[in-house]
């Protein structure tokens, strides 16, 4: 059975995208670093521009979890961050796949 969007009061999601979204944008800035500090040439530019926009999709993610622990409209927001998550964490497996190809 689908389950419905919650309920205005209950946004216990945004609790655990939050936090979460956090973690990732860190796991970006360390591969990014990663990235840097190698100095691989070629696809690592790409890989590190990639890996700065999956920053900014997790930034996005967390600020949606915020503003719906915060609002009124909490449902809508929160299904949102939680769009923005998953779509981050593909973005992320996808930057994990690119960067074997770049390393190796």
């Amino acid at each position: 059975m689908i389950k419905q969007i919650n309920n205005a009061g209950d946004n216990n999601l945004s609790k655990h995208i939050l936090p979460s979204s956090a973690t990732m944008i860190g796991v970006c800035i360390t591969a990014l670093s990663i990235i840097k500090l190698a100095r691989f040439s070629g696809l690592a530019v790409w890989l590190s521009h990639l890996l700065a926009l999956n920053s900014l999709v997790f930034l996005t993610s967390g600020v949606l979890s915020y503003a719906a622990m915060r609002s009124t409209q909490s449902a809508r927001l929160e299904h949102y961050a939680d769009i923005a998550f998953i779509f981050g964490l593909t973005l992320l497996s996808l930057s994990t796949v690119f960067m074997a190809v770049v390393i190796d």
